[in-house]
């Protein structure tokens, strides 16, 4: 059904005339009285009979001019929650434990008037993918990948660099350190379950693992961190990394360590994401937000990202 002389039915029959209903619409007269008839030809009704003082709805015309508004109205609505400056800002975070989320929540405190819609998608190829679509608006990632530039319609913008951290259960051979040279991990097994082949977070952990001889295992299901916790509480002879922003609650006997990890801190490099021609107008604000952020925190000294991601 055509919106347009849904849109023009409805403006006749609120003027009452055709002529009054092209001047509001700012179309001929000509022109409302074919998307009329085209119309009707639609419905196998009529819907207005000429009278002297103009037009008036038929029976028929009268029984279609409260679902004829509703149409409009879902239209209205359909339009307004896809067109920017009309709809929250979409931003993907990964997921909702980690520096990005961090990052988001802050954002919101400072412009609690910008409303969010908080997406999370697994891998960089969909994100790129509803970034370009206008699905989404931006999204954070480790986007420096080997081999895979970004399409030239999309800009990065490194935001925060988040230490890495050794998460031990109490039994475990480094559970009594306050911190933890990088080079000491060689020879301890860290797992990962949820390492993806072939995503921005497993080719940085394969760097890290190639650079500083790393045994990182992902075998197993991933069970989520709930499963990842029991496992390394009950398990001594397993470690995992932990971003130093990701935030995650256990029971208090697990006796669970969080230790920095240092000489070299390996960090993973967070950046924004988004279309060069995005036109939320929320967008920029997001942006100064972060680079205030970035400007008030300060560096790592001696990070460690891979080197395709300098």
């Amino acid at each position: 059904m055509d919106l347009e002389a849904v849109r023009t039915y409805v403006a006749v029959a609120e003027a009452g005339q055709f002529q009054k209903a092209a001047t509001d619409l700012a179309v001929t007269q000509q022109a409302v009285s074919k998307r009329i008839a085209g119309l009707e030809r639609d419905l196998g009704v009529r819907l207005f009979a000429r009278t002297p003082r103009g037009a008036e709805p038929t029976i028929d015309g009268l029984a279609f001019l409260p679902h004829a508004r509703e149409l409009l109205r879902v239209a209205d609505r359909a339009a307004a929650s896809v067109r920017a400056g009309r709809r929250p800002l979409r931003v993907d975070v990964i997921n909702s434990r980690g520096a990005a989320a961090r990052l988001m929540r802050d954002f919101h405190r400072a412009h609690p008037d910008v409303e969010l819609d908080i997406v999370m998608l697994l891998d960089i190829e969909a994100a790129v993918a509803a970034i370009r679509s206008g699905s989404v608006d931006a999204s954070f990632r480790a986007v420096a990948m080997p081999g895979r530039p970004l399409p030239e319609d999309l800009t990065a913008v490194r935001v925060v660099d988040e230490p890495l951290h050794l998460l031990t259960g109490p039994a475990h051979a480094l559970a009594a350190a306050r911190t933890v040279p990088l080079a000491e991990l060689a020879g301890h097994r860290i797992w990962m379950p949820g390492l993806l082949p072939g995503s921005e977070w497993g080719a940085y952990y394969e760097a890290l693992a190639g650079e500083f001889g790393l045994t990182i295992e992902s075998t197993g299901p991933n069970f989520g961190s709930d499963a990842l916790l029991d496992t390394i509480a009950d398990t001594p002879a397993l470690a995992t990394f932990m971003g130093e922003d990701t935030r995650l609650v256990w029971p208090t006997g697990y006796g669970l360590r969080r230790i920095p990890v240092t000489d070299p801190v390996p960090v993973y490099p967070h950046s924004l994401l988004h279309r060069r021609d995005d036109p939320h107008p929320a967008l920029p604000a997001l942006r100064a937000h972060l680079a205030a952020a970035t400007a008030t925190t300060a560096p790592v000294v001696g990070g460690w990202v891979p080197s395709w991601a300098r």
